[in-house]
């Protein structure tokens, strides 16, 4: 019995050693019509080294105690500064031959939320997104006003907007106003592209943000999901989402709110409610694409209904990695 009882007196005493709270990082290049025949291997180990230097610099953060803000910021730079994904450098071209770029940041203990639309010559429109969130009264900002807004703080790095020209987004743009001269309908994946992450930090906080170049061949200045809070770009204390797709449906189905309403108010899996939005509501009312979404227990959905999608991974319990076609694992 005294036996007993200073097991259980030391056992009482000992500190007690909690596991580390997790952290998750979920990316996304876009999705689309990505076949193997269409990419090469070379073409197929630039675009993996891409997405894992973007997961790296999110990493980065999220071990060194970072927010998921800054993890989502840091990594959607890291694309956006890539020429094969549409997003700042890789960005497609409009009808004009010019570039007008969206952005939307959010984070999810707060609402706090920033995005910018048809912005033309800010190098990392993710950057000015979380300008207009954390230094102006306001969501988003668009076009000559967010140029204008972009003018009032000194870390926003300017460009040329010749910088986004690449070569491969400008026969994009030729083959599709070919198309447009026949009086075809657009190629299938005109639509896609986009860049997106969420992470989980190990405060429990969740933050969801999303980068694109838009349609190519847009007109008009149409603007996409990306940059509309609760459509293409969502987080909350529960859930976080970015999307990748046909914008018009995204934001007809508010799809990123959707899911995370179907998480927080239905108490729905994550992978349900993601599968549900995507490849159910989407879809039927003609749409499609894919998305990236995060719990905050560190569950990662990827759902998508192309050929393909972009994607990389960090789950809480370290393991990581990339895919890109509908069979890899």
């Amino acid at each position: 019995m005294i036996r007993t009882l200073l097991v259980l007196a030391v056992a009482l005493a000992a500190p007690a050693f909690a596991a580390p709270p997790p952290t998750a990082l979920v990316l996304h290049g876009g999705a689309g019509v990505i076949e193997r025949s269409a990419l090469s291997p070379e073409d197929e180990r630039e675009v993996r080294a891409a997405l894992d230097r973007a997961l790296d610099a999110g990493q980065a953060v999220l071990k060194d105690g970072g927010t998921a803000l800054d993890a989502v910021t840091a990594a959607i730079v890291v694309l956006e500064e890539s020429p094969w994904f549409n997003a700042g450098k890789g960005a497609v071209f409009n009808a004009e031959g010019g570039h007008e770029l969206d952005a939307a940041i959010m984070e999810g203990h707060t609402r706090r939320a920033g995005a910018v639309a048809g912005v033309r010559t800010v190098r990392n429109p993710i950057r000015l997104a979380r300008a207009v969130m954390e230094h102006s009264p306001h969501v988003m900002l668009a076009a000559g006003g967010a140029e204008a807004f972009a003018d009032t703080r000194p870390e926003i790095e300017r460009v040329a907007p010749d910088w986004f020209d690449t070569d491969r987004r400008r026969e994009q743009l030729e083959r599709a106003q070919e198309r447009e001269r026949a009086a075809l309908v657009p190629a299938p994946g005109a639509y896609f592209g986009t860049v997106g992450a969420v992470a989980l930090d190990a405060s429990g906080h969740i933050a969801a943000a999303t980068s694109t170049g838009g349609m190519t061949n847009k007109r008009w200045g149409r603007v996409g999901d990306a940059p509309v809070i609760g459509s293409g770009t969502w987080a909350d204390a529960e859930c976080g989402v970015s999307g990748t797709g046909w914008g018009e449906f995204y934001l007809r189905t508010a799809a990123a709110h959707a899911i995370c309403a179907r998480v927080g108010l239905r108490g729905d899996a994550l992978a349900t409610a993601a599968h549900a939005v995507i490849n159910e509501e989407i879809v039927a009312l003609g749409g499609d694409g894919g998305a990236i979404a995060l719990d905050r227990r560190g569950n990662i959905a990827m759902p998508f209904n192309t050929s393909g999608m972009y994607r990389a991974w960090l789950k809480p319990d370290g393991t990581r990695g990339t895919a890109i076609f509908r069979d890899d694992k």
